[in-house]
């Protein structure tokens, strides 16, 4: 798309009465971020009035929303969002590679948002919650992959998206190595891995660029006080810039499913994830089920450790994955109409289930059809 369309079609967007918050990503991908909501639907029913809004304004245009995990079409898509911090961002990431290009501008998701959890015992307790997000997350993935396809071409991963964040290592940890290979696959070209805690970037006092030093981390940042001393508003950018699967914010941000094909696509994962999470019964169940995928997790944290790598490469084709997947989703199945989801939501969620999860595929394996 050329840049003035895309300004002229940005433009019509910013000027909708929307209830979610509207952002724009450095690819010009469209994020809508809900308000915090009391219950699923009134999260569903805001989000869905908005995202209808949106494709009104932007059908006149001859432009319309689409769900892929990554583009499926460009694998070097240039930057549209030139900013400070993603400038700044962009000559960090370079230095491992072009996997952060490819997250920054050709990358797309489904983020759900939970409560942290409650401090006192059972299912619904803070620390159960983070250990179950970290173990139903791999099955998310797999359920939800829907990235086979970048730059025209297959990659041989269900969710592309999900393996150029195992390049990327988003927890910042001192790894080096290659993008974990598909069966069959050569390796791939070894890359840098992040180093821990770097700062990405040195914010400026006055608009300009900001500096990007390479190797310091924030701990030697404030160790040395260079190249300038290190404030607590550096330290909360500095915590805006590290994306793991599953980040901590006074509540749990989920960010490992793929964004999904059709309308109202992204409501399955958010309905299915809150319905695990929120109902007692299903989150004990559904916790059940995943701790035995612990073992194949390991020491490691996502998203590079076995489990995930598997949940990318293999989707539900996975044994483990496919039998707590169908676990998974019949304990959602049960839970909906427990926290209150309507029919259409259940309907959905049903039709999902039965389309993917029981014969053991994802969208990723019967993707639409893939036209520029």
């Amino acid at each position: 798309m050329r840049p003035q369309r895309l300004a002229a079609a940005l433009d019509t967007v910013r000027a909708l009465p929307l209830v979610s918050v509207l952002t724009f990503e450095p690819g010009g991908q469209l994020e809508l971020s809900s308000r915090p909501a009391g219950s699923l639907m009134e999260c569903l029913d805001s989000l869905a009035a908005d995202l209808r809004a949106v494709r009104g304004a932007l059908g006149p245009l001859g432009l319309a929303l689409s769900g892929y995990g990554v583009d499926p079409w460009q694998a070097a898509r240039d930057r549209v969002l030139h900013e400070p911090r993603y400038d700044a961002m962009e000559a960090a990431l370079d230095r491992t590679g072009p996997a952060g290009r490819a997250m920054m501008c050709e990358s797309a998701s489904v983020q759900i948002c939970l409560d942290a959890g409650v401090d006192g015992p059972g299912p619904l307790n803070y620390r159960r919650r983070w250990r179950l997000a970290h173990l139903l997350g791999a099955v998310l993935v797999a359920a939800f992959a829907n990235s086979p396809v970048h730059g025209g071409r297959r990659t041989g991963w269900r969710s592309t998206r999900q393996a150029l964040w195992t390049e990327l290592d988003p927890c910042g940890r001192s790894r080096r190595g290659g993008r974990p290979r598909p069966a069959g696959r050569r390796p791939a070209d070894r890359v840098g891995g992040a180093r821990p805690g770097h700062p990405g970037a040195v914010r400026a006092d006055r608009r300009g660029p900001w500096a990007v030093p390479e190797g310091l981390t924030f701990r030697e940042w404030l160790r040395t006080g260079l190249p300038r001393p290190a404030d607590v508003d550096d330290l909360r950018y500095h915590m805006t810039t590290l994306f793991p699967p599953v980040r901590p914010r006074g509540h749990l941000e989920l960010r490992m499913v793929d964004a999904q094909p059709g309308r109202d696509g992204w409501m399955v994962p958010a309905a299915v994830t809150t319905a695990v999470f929120d109902d007692p019964e299903a989150a004990e169940t559904v916790y059940r089920a995943v701790k035995p995928l612990a073992e194949r997790a390991g020491d490691d944290p996502p998203p590079r450790n076995p489990l995930w790598v598997a949940a990318a490469r293999d989707g539900l084709a996975d044994p483990d994955l496919h039998a707590a997947a169908r676990t998974v989703f019949s304990a959602a199945l049960e839970a909906l109409p427990r926290i209150g989801a309507s029919e259409e939501v259940r309907r959905a969620v049903a039709a999902f289930r039965e389309r993917y999860v029981v014969p053991g595929s994802s969208p990723a394996d019967t993707p639409e059809a893939v036209t520029s």
